[in-house]
Formats: structure tokens, sequence, C-alpha cells
């Protein structure tokens, strides 16, 4: 390998590109928002790649840096959000992983936007907290306190949410009247 190569962050693309794919997506949704954002970071690190400083972090730490840029962007532009799509296998059957990735979506969308994008930066692009403290320039232990109380309180939404489907129409009837 020529020391040109070592030194160019871009080298492993086929990796780079499914780390920041694997994060747009668990952001913006499967499909074509999450490529166009792929697209787009990539794009700019091309433009950018001899600006790279190897000193400050990991390749994948610099264009996650670039995605979540690009990712903030593309949630702007969105005049109404669309359930968010999410990656979760292991599901007995697709209609219990689509109402399952839903509700999931639908309970982080009632997050801020530390909280949304510590969980997917953790889970969608699959870092560690080490990492996640790396591209957001913080420190390990802050980020996984950050992340449990993130995880606590979408835990919490979700437990509200399965509360409130098990009350029957007949409770809600006579606990309206």
């Amino acid at each position: 390998m020529s020391p040109l190569f070592a030194r160019d962050p871009l080298a492993d693309s086929d990796a780079l590109i499914r780390r920041v794919y694997a994060y747009a997506a668990y952001r913006l949704g499967d499909g074509p928002d999450a490529e166009d954002v792929t697209s787009e970071v990539f794009e700019r690190a091309l433009r950018y790649r001899d600006t790279y400083d190897r000193s400050k972090g990991e390749p994948v730490a610099w264009l996650l840096g670039i995605a979540r840029r690009c990712t903030s962007a593309a949630l702007a532009a969105r005049a109404e959000g669309n359930a968010q799509i999410l990656h979760m296998p292991g599901s007995r059957s697709f209609e219990d992983d689509s109402v399952r990735r839903l509700t999931v979506a639908a309970a982080v969308a009632q997050l801020g936007e530390r909280d949304q994008e510590l969980i997917g930066l953790r889970f969608g692009a699959d870092l560690t907290a080490a990492q996640i403290a790396r591209v957001l320039d913080a420190r390990t232990n802050a980020i996984e306190v950050a992340l449990h109380r993130a995880l606590d309180r979408l835990r919490s939404i979700l437990d509200s949410e399965e509360a409130a489907e098990q009350t029957t129409p007949r409770e809600l009837e006579t606990g309206a009247g």
C-alpha cells in the first residue's frame, strides 16, 4: 500500500458508504432521502478530502460529521416529517416488524433533536459511545450518560403508548363521561 493511499480518508469507501448510509437511513428513513444525503456527504468529502486531519479522528467520524449537517438540512427541508423507518431485525413477521418500526419511529420523533442524534449515531451508524464522543467532540462518559437518558426517555414514551393502547374503548367512555 502506498503512503498516499494510507492517508486517503476515503480509501475504504465501501465500508464508509455503508456506515454513512445506515446513519442517514436511521434518521431519514430507508430510500431516496438517505441515498441523497449519502451522495452529498461523499461529494463534499471528495471536494474537501485534502482538509481531512487524521489526528482529529477516524475517517468515519469525519464523514459522520458531514452526514450530521446534511441530515439536519434534509430534515429541516421537510415541510411535514414522514415516519422514519428504522431497521430492527429479528421480528417474527413482516407485519409485526412494520408496526414495531413505525411505533419506534414515532416515539423517536417525539424526542428532542439531541436525543434523536445520539440514538441515530448509536443504532443507525452503529457507533460506540467512544466513537460518538469523537464525532461530537465530547467526553465518552458524557455520551454514555446522555445515551442512557435518551433511551430512558424513549422507553418511557413507548411504555406510555403501550399503556394507552391497552385501554379499552369502554374505559375511555366511562373516563370521559
